[in-house]
């Protein structure tokens, strides 16, 4: 069947360039690459694990491309789910299960660890990890994924939408329309082109904020912590004080950290602009609540345009409140920066490829757990994956076992993090099947699989 599928896709390649497919006959492996982004691999050979005992469990809705893929490589036993578990819920259900994804709302915690008995991998769909206890997963030697970029362009747009919106003060005249009022007029009602948009923070959204915002006639400039390269006319500001004097609108996409909690406060609001725009769809600490909605109610800051909070509901069904609502010319959205169907499908297809790229070759690019090995696929080997705690003698201890025991390493990778090492042993195929028990002895051993 799965040559079938390989010569259909073949066919569908010279028919269309949308198709590629690229086939490594020496290593027995396959890329599907679909469209200009997606990478899709399949393994022809066997991994240790037969696939349809590997459970693997998909809550919160995860989009049905990641279904699907866990499907197309050969994994049967799936649960795929929209519920939200709570945490005693969750700690029953992961029992047993070898693969867990996830989105924002769900609590992995310290509990459901504790009872996750065969658990490998962990992948969240969404940005964000803190509804995960690092810590626990990485001392139990669990691969941790997200999806950090999926959603970069949805949540751009979002920004520009917003930044648009309120520089016309659209959210004010369609709330008066509704109430059946005729309000027309051009008071305070400006254009995008030829204003400044300041950017704090400009990683993979701020970046694409400035592409799509300098098309409509934007002069950016950004402000980042570290030099970055800049896009098209855009400038880096020195600090962080130049950029909130000179941009008429101000867009938040730094990370979430004890240093960037409450970076506009009501300082920094004196310092921007009379009438200027405030967005943020990055963190919800970031802005120091209390001290945006004075700045509003004594018309310094012109704006408003919120998608996250410092308290949002876990679910749709809890009521929600800000300072925010009523106040003049201000847009709230419920974080659905990256609540687009292109975005959850992308995100979908992102986490599942890691987690079976994981499962199917030890490949740990975009783990937050496991130190980031991009590995290539050995034919007529064993692999053998060693998680270890990162302290020294290890490596020598897995050295001098190999010799003792006369294994012929036919490729070796160590990739370390402050916490864990991560050593990918492939080894001649006619080596015993007692290595894998001495390698269990080795000290310091959090987790040892054979992959294939």
């Amino acid at each position: 069947m799965f040559i079938k599928l390989i010569e259909l896709i073949k066919l569908i390649g010279c028919l269309t360039p949308v198709f590629h497919l690229k086939v490594n006959d020496r290593c027995k492996f396959y890329r599907i690459r679909v469209g200009l982004r997606h990478n899709f691999y399949f393994m022809k050979q066997k991994t240790s694990y037969p696939k349809d005992q590997i459970k693997v469990l998909l809550l919160e809705g995860v989009h049905k491309r990641a279904l699907e893929m866990f499907q197309d490589a050969g994994y049967t036993d799936i649960e795929h789910s929209g519920s939200t578990l709570n945490e005693d819920e969750l700690a029953e259900k992961i029992k047993g299960a070898h693969i867990l994804g996830i989105r924002s709302k769900t609590k992995v915690s310290a509990k459901v660890l504790a009872n996750a008995d065969k658990l490998m991998a962990i992948g969240a769909f969404c940005i964000g990890t803190n509804q995960i206890d690092m810590k626990i997963a990485t001392e139990k030697g669990m691969a941790v994924f997200n999806s950090p970029f999926s959603n970069t362009r949805s949540v751009a747009e979002l920004v520009i939408a917003e930044a648009i919106l309120l520089m016309r003060k659209v959210v004010d005249k369609n709330k008066a329309m509704h109430d059946g009022n005729w309000t027309k007029s051009s008071s305070g009602s400006l254009e995008a082109r030829g204003k400044t948009i300041g950017i704090i923070g400009y990683g993979h959204i701020g970046a694409q904020v400035s592409v799509m915002a300098e098309s409509l006639g934007m002069n950016v400039i950004f402000y980042d912590v570290e030099p970055k390269l800049a896009l098209g006319n855009a400038r880096q500001s020195k600090n962080l004080d130049e950029l909130l004097k000179q941009a008429d609108v101000v867009t938040l996409h730094a990370p979430g950290h004890a240093s960037t909690k409450h970076m506009i406060n009501a300082e920094r609001l004196k310092q921007m602009k009379k009438g200027a725009i405030l967005i943020n769809c990055g963190r919800g600490d970031l802005i120091e609540e209390e001290a945006v909605k004075n700045s509003l109610q004594e018309k310094h800051l012109g704006g408003l345009g919120l998608d996250v909070y410092a308290t949002e509901p876990k679910t749709n069904k809890e009521p929600f409140a800000t300072v925010f609502q009523n106040l003049e010319n201000v847009f709230l959205t419920p974080h659905i920066g990256g609540s687009t169907v292109e975005a959850q499908e992308n995100i979908g297809i992102d986490g599942a490829s890691k987690l079976i790229s994981y499962l199917e070759t030890g490949s740990t690019v975009g783990s937050l757990t496991i130190p980031a090995l991009n590995l290539p696929v050995q034919d007529d080997t064993h692999r053998m994956l060693h998680i270890h705690e990162n302290v020294p003698g290890v490596l020598g201890e897995i050295n001098t076992l190999m010799s003792k025991m006369n294994v012929n390493i036919l490729a070796q990778y160590l990739k370390t993090n402050s916490q864990v090492g991560y050593v990918v042993l492939d080894i001649d195929k006619n080596t015993s099947p007692a290595v894998l028990d001495e390698l269990r002895k080795v000290k310091h051993t959090i987790r040892v699989r054979n992959l294939y």
